[in-house]
């Protein structure tokens, strides 16, 4: 599917005289009527739940930011006035803190959907890859956020990450001596990160558009995965609006709920109670850790034990993302159809969330429970590093040599000609035309 002809007509002498200058309202109409695949699941809804999302973090931001006081002596307190003093600032800090982990929730369920059903794959590269770019962009967007709260977690956690650039050879320390504005985190950072984390949310708006104009470019993927040619185009697709624009209304009812559920009842779940002590620079926490959707990247990190290592293999775990379409040789997209990279792909779930439990753990944190940490070969190296170590390892071997070897070796199942082939054995052909 590609480019769709217009089909939008200003009607006023305002509209036309708008239309020819600026067409803003024409591009809305045709992605309102834009065709799409007739037989899309709830997995798409994310797309419009993370606008949603994208929306609510910049306005919500905006207010806050209009009482914050990025200063290292009034940063904590100004936030503790917020939440006491400003009229429903308590309410604006934690639709705008708790809705970083629904943003993040959303983004990794709608990158997943992308990789179960092959949305990576030609035509559809670029969609893919700005995709990634807007997923790196919100990690560094939410670390610049945690930072601002000024807290005892907010401050180690800068420490960490931004000791991390000194690591890189040749220009990583006059880099961070520029982050920083200094030689130690101090008051010229906090006021860096304040003003990238307030820019970057637009720059995130402006790749979503580029992501929207490739996607109304070379149109949405199906769950089956087959192109739909222009013949079938009548039969297999429906206008976005009001089919799915009903659907996406749906979904995102259920999601503000869930999200008013963590807002209202227990905002502080997803949060890390250190950061609830004004930072202090001579006391370190005696766990420092990230928020839970950068566990994973975390956990990639301290599994590699040289330290420009970890660097190295934490962003390369984030840049194997941009090179997926070529990465997976197989000819057919939907992994409904792949037996065997299914099989595959549901390890490589487990993998990430066993990433997300492995980065949350202290260093010398055994395995299960309260048993004995068990050491290996020099003392050093404990079950849970072990663990984190072939993690890390089955994590890049998914995207490196599963997908390119089994992409070539795989036998798929039949693919239906058409995404109105009936899919129950036994269906009437004839019946499934007139869906």
């Amino acid at each position: 599917m590609s480019d769709h002809e217009s089909t939008y007509v200003p009607k006023t002498g305002v509209e036309k005289w708008l239309d020819s200058r600026l067409p803003i309202v024409r591009f809305g109409a045709d992605y309102m009527s834009l065709p799409t695949p007739k037989n899309l699941n709830y997995w798409w809804t994310f797309g419009g739940i993370l606008a949603l999302c994208l929306v609510t973090q910049i306005v919500t931001g905006i207010v806050l930011a209009m009482h914050y006081v990025p200063h290292v002596d009034m940063a904590f307190a100004s936030v503790e006035r917020i939440m006491r003093d400003v009229n429903g600032g308590w309410l604006i800090r934690y639709v705008h803190a708790n809705g970083a982990s629904m943003f993040f929730i959303a983004v990794y369920l709608h990158m997943l959907r992308g990789l179960y059903y092959g949305s990576y794959k030609a035509p559809r590269e670029m969609i893919w890859i700005v995709g990634c770019l807007i997923f790196f962009l919100m990690i560094a967007t939410a670390f610049l956020g945690y930072v601002l709260p000024w807290g005892q977690m907010s401050f180690w956690g800068a420490e960490v990450i931004t000791n991390l650039i000194g690591a890189v050879p040749f220009v990583g320390e006059p880099i961070l001596i520029w982050l920083r504005g200094g030689p130690a985190i101090d008051n010229a950072t906090l006021n860096r990160f304040f003003s990238l984390h307030y820019l970057l949310p637009f720059v995130i708006a402006g790749c979503v558009v580029l992501h929207l104009w490739a996607l109304h470019h070379a149109g949405q993927n199906n769950p089956v995965g087959i192109l739909i040619p222009k013949d079938r185009a009548k039969k297999d697709m429906v206008p976005f609006h009001p089919y799915f624009t009903v659907k996406d209304g749906f979904a995102i009812i259920l999601f503000l709920i869930l999200f008013a559920i963590f807002v209202f009842f227990m905002p502080n779940a997803l949060g890390h109670a250190d950061n609830y002590i004004p930072a202090n620079p001579l006391q370190t926490p005696a766990h420092i850790v990230p928020e839970w959707y950068m566990l994973p990247f975390y956990a990639v990190l301290r599994a590699v034990p040289d330290k420009f290592g970890g660097v190295v293999a934490m962003f390369a775990a984030i840049g194997v993302l941009f090179i997926l379409p070529w990465l997976d040789t197989s000819k057919v997209r939907s992994m409904r159809y792949r037996p065997t990279m299914k099989t595959f792909f549901i390890i490589f779930l487990f993998v990430c969330f066993g990433l997300g439990w492995c980065g949350a753990q202290l260093p010398d944190a055994p395995v299960i429970g309260n048993f004995t940490t068990f050491t290996l070969i020099d003392g050093d190296l404990n079950t849970y590093l072990w663990a984190t170590r072939f993690l890390t390892i089955y994590y890049f071997v998914f995207f490196l040599i599963i997908m390119p070897v089994v992409g070539l070796r795989e036998k798929p199942l039949p693919i239906p000609a058409t995404i109105s082939e009936p899919v129950l054995p036994g269906s009437d052909p004839v019946a499934a035309e007139k869906v």
